[in-house]
């Protein structure tokens, strides 16, 4: 039985993937106490990337905010991996995103917007979070967005 943020995302036409094996010598997310700390999560869907490329010359910046919001529902499979139960999710402490830039590429914000509005919509006030957008020369696989989400769940 699902419980209320997995209803949430089916509402939302949305369905929580599988976790994304990791890349090399890591996992996925990590629990500390309360706190679930995610890997870099890129846009992986089936098991690929769907687009790769810089953003601002392969990839459009709304595209990239896609990307991004991929990148946040495999955050929050990776979060259920070791939390057990999306509806743990006391709040979204921190979400780092980092964005594969075109070198006059400066809207890294508005990219990482998509994880950001995808967690507000799934998980509301428990959504609202503190984040860093970065812009960088290159990410894993060539991907254009790679997002890291640090949540921290209810005890119990």
């Amino acid at each position: 039985m699902a419980g209320a943020v997995e209803s949430r995302l089916a509402e939302l036409g949305l369905t929580l993937p599988a976790v994304v094996p990791p890349l090399a010598s890591y996992q996925p997310a990590v629990r500390s106490g309360a706190y679930v700390y995610t890997s870099g999560q890129l846009p992986m869907v089936d098991g690929k990337l769907a687009v790769t490329g810089k953003v601002g010359a392969e990839v459009t910046p709304d595209e990239a905010k896609e990307l991004a919001k991929t990148c946040a529902l495999n955050a929050l499979a990776a979060v259920k991996s070791v939390a057990g139960d999306l509806d743990r999710i006391k709040h979204v402490v921190k979400v780092v995103g980092f964005v594969a830039s075109a070198s006059d590429f400066t809207g890294q914000p508005a990219v990482i917007n998509g994880a950001s509005e995808l967690l507000g919509e799934v998980l509301g006030d428990k959504g609202v979070h503190a984040r860093s957008a970065v812009g960088v020369a290159v990410l894993p696989l060539d991907a254009p967005v790679e997002v890291e989400v640090q949540v921290e769940l209810v005890e119990g």
